[in-house]
């Protein structure tokens, strides 16, 4: 069974564990949760961090990011390496994140996506793949700029 991590820091927490509970329910996916337990006030780098180096460590695993806009939890986890993270923020981008860019995680914001849009973005982004063929090689182009300083 492949492996979705999710994390989140205050402003994401609620979404997050409805989510959590939306992808445990399917059942097509074991969860791991990178936290946070709350919505006391804490550091997004620290979670995005976590999730990001989990992520990276398989290719096959995948993850989602939660906080007010999910911006900041992109700009974390794309500080690592192979991580592809992306803001979504509809079904579209999420399916051609997944797609054409071989997107690893998904980035919320619960401020500014509801959660049933939420819920629709997450299932595009999990249940769609990579198609390969003219996207290979930007991937391609992607993974050698990782070690750009």
């Amino acid at each position: 069974m492949r492996a979705v991590a999710l994390a989140a820091d205050h402003a994401g927490f609620g979404q997050k564990a409805r989510l959590m509970e939306h992808i445990r329910h399917k059942g097509f996916f074991e969860v791991v949760d990178f936290g946070t337990d709350s919505e006391a006030s804490v550091d997004y780098p620290e979670f995005a961090a976590k999730l990001a180096a989990w992520v990276a460590q398989k290719p096959e695993r995948m993850g989602v990011l939660i906080c007010g806009t999910g911006n900041g939890m992109a700009m974390v986890a794309n500080k690592h390496k192979g991580i592809r993270a992306a803001v979504c923020r509809s079904e579209y981008e999420a399916t051609l994140a997944r797609q054409h860019n071989d997107a690893n995680v998904l980035c919320l914001g619960q401020r500014v996506t509801g959660e049933g849009l939420a819920v629709a973005v997450v299932e595009a982004f999990l249940h769609n793949a990579f198609e390969g063929g003219r996207h290979q090689l930007r991937l391609a182009k992607i993974r050698e700029m990782e070690d750009c300083p």
